[in-house]
């Protein structure tokens, strides 16, 4: 991963503003995850370009990462979250960062090197998840709705968990004790009889959501991806800026063309 740093010599105060660059520097760093948060950005370059705004963008594999980045300084916003994770790390780590907007959603999908459809899983099948408890009830909600389970009712479906589980036709055991980042090569070693795979990761492997998946989230999923900013920073305009030209409707349908439904387009 690259890091923003100038060197041993710079004092702190240089050193800061290096890592974040201001207004006047027109200089704006942004963390995201490869694929797509980083090419779509990529695609952005140009309109802020026009503006004066040197648009740099740091690339993470993890989840983790970009957080702390954030909150340290060393980047101005981050872009590779979908809100219910968002508001998990605030509520564990305290970050005081907010929702600058809405870019895309990135359907989930359920991926199976052994079977075809999920007609086909058998009677006690084993589906791995990720152990990222803000997908968990994402994950449920989908499953709930290509009827493979059934939660209880008036539960909460963004926060739902396995325990919520009251109806299990095929009696699936579910094993959610992986990191996100490993599901596909899970996938790629045929472990499990299912794997639920981001679609971050699913892209960045070379798969296909729409057409590898034998089941995928509905595309008016909540979990819309989003540009998170510190508490404050949604204000400024160079960040502003970053919102308006990642809802133009040349990235909108750039994304659109270039993923053909993997990735959604949101305006908000």
């Amino acid at each position: 991963m690259k890091k923003f740093l100038a060197g041993a010599l710079l004092s702190v105060s240089a050193l800061t503003l290096a890592a974040c660059g201001d207004e006047e520097s027109g200089k704006l760093v942004v963390g995201a995850s490869n694929n797509p948060h980083a090419i779509i950005l990529e695609q952005a370059k140009p309109i802020l370009e026009e503006q004066g705004i040197e648009l740099v963008v740091e690339t993470y594999q993890d989840y983790v990462l970009p957080n702390k980045d954030l909150e340290s300084g060393d980047l101005n916003a981050n872009y590779f979250q979908h809100i219910p994770y968002l508001e998990d790390q605030i509520a564990e780590f305290g970050y005081d960062f907010v929702n600058a907007g809405g870019i895309h959603v990135e359907p989930i999908g359920l991926y199976s090197k052994k079977y075809g459809s999920i007609e086909e899983l058998p009677e006690g099948a084993t589906i791995l998840m990720s152990n990222s408890i803000p997908d968990h009830g994402r994950i449920l909600a989908m499953l709930e709705a290509k009827g493979l389970i059934k939660l209880a009712d008036g539960v909460n479906k963004t926060t739902a968990e396995l325990s919520d589980i009251v109806e299990n036709p095929k009696n699936l055991e579910f094993d959610p004790n992986y990191e996100s980042a490993l599901m596909v090569q899970l996938y790629e070693n045929d472990e499990g009889d299912a794997v639920l795979i981001n679609s971050n990761y699913a892209l960045d492997a070379g798969l296909n959501p729409i057409e590898d998946s034998i089941a995928i989230e509905d595309s008016q999923s909540p979990y819309v991806n989003i540009i998170a900013v510190k508490a404050g920073d949604e204000n400024n305009e160079q960040i502003k800026a970053l919102v308006d030209a990642l809802h133009s409707q040349e990235i909108q349908d750039f994304i659109v063309n270039e993923w053909g439904g993997s990735v959604v387009p949101v305006n908000e």
